[in-house]
C-alpha cells in the first residue's frame, strides 16, 4: 500500500507545482546583463591599504567598482542586498574589498569561526581566481561575516576539494547597514602564468536567512558557481612577483605516546619540512623530508552494511595541494566509482600511519599543459596484527617502497581537455604494478544557448603482477547538469585483470551503469506554492554485473517527494527497489552471515534537514524495508547548537542500524560529538569524539590550532583511546592508547 501511495502522493505534488509555474517576467539587470561576461582592471594601490576589513582609505575610491547582481531565487530581479566589491594590488598581492549592505544588519548569520568551518549557514563572500585562465581550475576564497576563512581547490564544474589550505588573510567590519570585508590573498600563494595578463574571476555574495545568492558573472540559475567557463574577466595591469619563487617550511614537534602496558610513556622529538621552488610562476617543485601529519584531523567513522569497501576523504595537507589536477575522467572523482591514484594509498594500510622518509612533487601548468607528479619513499616499519589479518599480510613487517603517480592534460580548444595518468608501486610493498590511463572530456555552457553539457571517456590498464584475466577498463559519462532538468549517463567496464594498487576500486571487475534524472520546478513567489523554493522529482539507477554479464547488484530509487523552502529547510520521501546477489557467504557480523544466492527488496525512508541557518539545526533520516531476506531499520539523527554567533559550536549524531533477518539479528550504533571553541578566526580549540559498538572503541581527538602570523601555525593535538571488556557486563571502557604532540610550522618565503 505504501509503494502506492507515495508516487501518487508526488504526481499530485507535481501536477499542482507544475500548474502553479510562472514565467519570471524579465527584469532590470542592476549591472551584468545576464549572459555577458563583466571584465574589471586590478591596478596598483595609490597609498597604503591596511587589512582591518573597513575599506577607509582613499585607495579604494581609486579602483574599479563591480555591482553583484541577484542570481538566486530570481536571477537579475533588484535586490535589497545591494554588495560593491572592489581590487586593488597592494604590493606583491591582491586584495578584495566588499562593502555588503543589508536592510536588517541584526540578522546577518554566523556559525562558525574555525579554519574550513562549516560555513553553509553563514553569510558569505566569496572570491573566485583562475590564475592559469584555463576556464577550468582555480582557487576558491571565501569568509563569513566574522572572516573565518574558508579555501580550496576547483579541478572543474562540480570537482572540488576543500582541504587545501592556503596562506592567505581577510578582516571583516560591521557598519551601519551591514558589513565589510577586506581580503589580502599573496601572489606566493597562487600558480599563474606570467606576472600580468588574464584571469577568470568569480565573485559571491551569499545571503541565508532567504537563500539569496549574488554573483558578479553569468547569474543565472544554470550557472555553477565553480564553473570557471561562467566567469569574468580580471586583468592583472601591474605585473605580480612571487620573489625568487623559494618557500621553505620546517616543522619541529615533539610527542608523547602511551599504550597503557607495562612501559612507560615515550617521549619523542623529530622535525622535517618542506622545500618549495617555483621553476615558473606557474610551475612549482615540492620536496618534504620526514613528513609529518600530526595536525591532521583523525577520520570520522563510518558504518558500513555492504561487503564493498568504502570511501574515506583525504585530509593530509601535503597530498591536497594540487590534488585537483589528478582529476580523472568525468564525475569519477566525486562518484569515488574509480581513482586511478588514491592518495590515501601514499602512507596509509588500513588507517594505519607508514611513515614517510620523503618525497618529490611537481604541480602547475606550462601554457595549455597541466602537469602533475608525486614520487615518494616510505620507510620500513612494522604494522599492528589487526593490519596484517585486515589485508592479510605474511607479517608485521611493511617494507620500505617506492610510490609514483604522475599525471598530464592538454587543453585541445576552451571545450576538450586530453589527459594521461601513470601510477607505479604497491602500498603493501609485495607487487609489482603499473597503471597507465588516458581520459578526455568535452565540456560547454552554451549548449542550446546557455545550458551546460559535459561528455567524458576514458581508457586505462593495469601490468605486472594482476590477476588472471583481461587488464583494460574504460568508462563513457554524458552529464547535462543545469537547473531545471538536471541528468546524466555513464558506463563503467572493469575487467578481471584490472587491479590498481595505487587507486581506489571498490568494486573491481564488474560492469557498471548507471543514470539519473531530476526536474527541479521553481514556483511562482505568488502562487499557492509560494513558501517553496524549488520542488525537485528524482529518480536514480545503477546495475552492477560481473564480466560474464551475471548480475551483482540494482537499484532504483525514486524521489517521489522532493522540497526544499526559501529558508533552506528541506524534506525528501524515497523508495528503493534493489536486488543483490552473494557469490559467497556476507557476514555482517561475526555471528550472521547470508549464504550464497539472489536477494530482491524494497526499502522506503524519508529525511527531514533544518536550514544550516538557524542557531539550532536537526536532521532525522530514516529507512525501513527490506534487507537481503530479512529487515532492517536504519535511522540517523543529528542535532547541533551554534550559539553566540560562531564562537562556539556543539553537534550530536547518532547512527543506528536494527536489523531482523533469519540468519540473526544484529544492532549497529555509531555515536559523535564534535565541539569548537573559538576566540578569533586564527585561535580554537575544537574535539571530535567517537564510539561505535562493532569496534567497542571509544576515541577522542582535540586539537588546538593558534595561526600567529599567515602561514604560520602552532598546534597541539591529544588524542586518547579507550576499548570497552566485552566480556564483562556494564561499560568497562579502559584506556588504550594516549598521545600528546605539540607542532610548530613556518612558511618562509623568498
Amino acid at each position: 500500500m505504501l509503494a502506492n501511495l507515495i508516487p501518487a502522493a508526488g504526481m499530485l505534488v507535481l501536477s499542482m507545482a507544475t500548474a502553479s509555474l510562472a514565467q519570471l517576467p524579465d527584469a532590470p539587470i542592476a549591472t551584468n546583463s545576464l549572459t555577458s561576461l563583466p571584465r574589471v582592471h586590478a591596478r596598483q594601490a595609490t597609498g597604503p591599504i591596511t587589512i582591518d576589513g573597513k575599506l577607509n582609505e582613499t585607495a579604494w575610491k581609486d579602483a574599479e567598482p563591480m555591482l553583484l547582481t541577484q542570481q538566486s531565487p530570481y536571477p537579475g530581479k533588484p535586490t535589497p542586498y545591494v554588495t560593491d566589491v572592489r581590487v586593488l594590488i597592494v604590493g606583491d598581492a591582491l586584495v578584495f574589498g566588499f562593502n555588503c549592505h543589508d536592510p536588517r544588519p541584526s540578522a546577518i548569520q554566523t556559525h562558525t569561526l574555525e579554519r574550513d568551518g562549516d560555513q553553509l549557514g553563514d553569510d558569505t563572500v566569496t572570491v573566485i581566481l583562475d590564475s592559469f585562465g584555463d576556464k577550468k581550475t582555480a582557487y576558491y576564497f571565501q569568509i563569513n561575516s566574522l572572516a573565518a576563512r574558508f579555501d580550496g581547490l576547483i579541478a572543474g564544474p562540480g570537482d572540488f576539494s576543500t582541504d587545501w589550505d592556503g596562506v592567505w588573510d581577510a578582516r571583516t567590519a560591521r557598519t551601519a547597514d551591514g558589513w565589510s570585508a577586506e581580503i589580502w590573498i599573496p601572489a606566493q600563494t597562487l600558480n599563474f602564468v606570467g606576472g600580468g595578463g588574464h584571469w577568470g574571476l568569480q565573485l559571491d555574495r551569499s545571503i541565508v536567512r532567504d537563500q539569496t545568492e549574488l554573483r558578479w558573472a553569468s547569474p543565472t540559475l544554470d550557472a555553477d558557481l565553480l564553473d570557471m567557463r561562467r566567469a569574468g574577466d580580471l586583468e592583472i595591469t601591474s605585473p605580480l612577483h612571487q620573489g625568487h619563487g623559494i618557500e621553505v617550511a620546517p616543522y619541529s614537534d615533539g610527542k608523547m605516546l602511551r599504550d597503557f602496558g607495562p612501559t612507560s610513556r615515550n617521549w619523542l622529538g623529530t622535525g622535517g619540512g618542506e622545500f618549495i621552488w617555483k621553476i615558473t610562476p606557474q610551475l612549482a617543485a615540492i620536496v618534504t623530508v620526514n613528513t609529518d601529519f600530526a595536525e591532521t584531523e583523525v577520520d570520522s567513522r563510518q558504518i558500513n552494511i555492504t561487503p564493498f569497501p568504502l570511501y574515506f576523504p583525504e585530509k593530509r595537507a601535503f597530498f591536497l595541494e594540487g590534488a585537483n589536477q589528478y582529476a580523472f575522467g568525468l564525475d569519477l572523482n566525486q562518484t569515488s566509482t574509480f581513482l586511478p591514484f588514491f592518495s590515501r594509498n601514499v602512507g596509509l594500510l588500513a588507517g594505519y600511519d607508514i611513515p614517510l622518509q620523503g618525497g618529490l612533487k611537481v604541480n602547475g601548468h606550462i601554457g595549455p599543459w597541466s602537469l602533475a607528479l608525486l614520487d615518494v619513499e616510505t620507510r620500513k616499519t612494522y604494522v599492528p596484527d589487526i593490519v596484517v589479518q585486515t589485508l592479510g599480510l605474511p607479517s608485521a613487517k611493511v617494507e620500505g617502497t617506492n610510490l609514483l603517480a604522475s599525471r598530464v592534460a592538454y587543453d585541445l580548444g576552451k571545450h576538450t581537455r586530453l589527459g594521461a595518468v601513470v601510477t607505479h608501486g604497491d602500498p603493501e610493498a609485495q607487487l609489482e604494478n603499473l597503471l597507465v590511463g588516458t581520459d578526455a572530456v568535452w565540456n560547454t555552457s552554451t549548449f542550446l544557448g546557455k545550458r551546460n553539457l559535459q561528455l567524458g571517456a576514458w581508457v586505462a590498464t593495469t601490468q605486472g603482477q594482476v590477476p588472471h584475466g583481461s587488464r583494460e577498463a574504460w568508462g563513457l559519462r554524458a552529464d547535462y547538469p543545469n537547473d531545471l532538468v538536471n541528468c546524466s549517463a555513464g558506463l563503467n567496464r572493469f575487467e578481471d585483470g584490472f587491479d590498481p594498487l595505487l587507486g581506489f576500486l571498490p568494486r573491481p571487475a564488474t560492469h557498471q551503469t548507471n543514470a539519473s534524472c531530476m526536474y527541479r520546478p521553481r514556483p511562482s513567489p505568488t502562487g499557492p506554492f509560494r513558501a517553496v523554493r524549488q520542488f525537485s522529482y528524482d529518480a536514480f539507477f545503477s546495475r552492477f554485473t560481473d564480466t560474464n554479464g551475471n548480475l551483482q547488484s540494482q537499484q532504483l530509487q525514486f524521489n517521489p517527494i522532493h522540497i526544499t523552502t526559501h529558508a533552506g529547510d528541506s524534506l525528501v520521501v524515497s523508495a528503493y527497489m534493489l536486488h543483490e546477489t552473494l557469490t559467497s557467504p556476507f557476514y555482517i557480523v561475526p555471528t550472521v552471515a547470508y549464504p550464497v544466492g539472489s536477494y530482491d527488496f524494497q526499502r522506503y525512508g524519508a529525511s527531514l534537514a533544518t536550514s544550516q541557518q538557524r542557531q539550532l539545526q536537526f536532521t532525522n533520516e530514516f529507512y525501513v524495508g527490506g534487507y537481503y531476506n530479512g529487515h532492517l531499520y536504519h535511522q540517523t539523527n543529528k542535532l547541533i547548537w551554534s550559539p553566540l554567533h560562531g564562537r562556539f559550536q556543539a553537534g550530536v549524531t547518532s547512527d543506528n542500524y536494527f536489523a531482523h533477518t533469519p540468519q540473526g539479528n544484529f544492532v549497529e550504533k555509531l555515536w559523535q560529538f564534535k565541539g569548537a571553541l573559538s576566540w578569533s578566526p586564527d585561535l580554537s580549540l575544537s574535539t571530535f569524539i567517537q564510539y561505535d559498538n562493532v569496534s567497542y572503541g571509544l576515541s577522542s581527538n582535540t586539537r588546538l590550532r593558534w595561526t600567529f602570523r599567515p602561514g604560520d601555525d602552532f598546534f597541539l593535538i591529544w588524542d586518547r583511546a579507550w576499548t570497552r571488556d566485552v566480556s564483562r557486563p556494564g561499560i568497562n571502557l579502559g584506556p588504550s592508547a594516549e598521545s600528546v604532540t605539540a607542532k610548530i610550522r613556518w612558511t618562509f618565503r623568498l
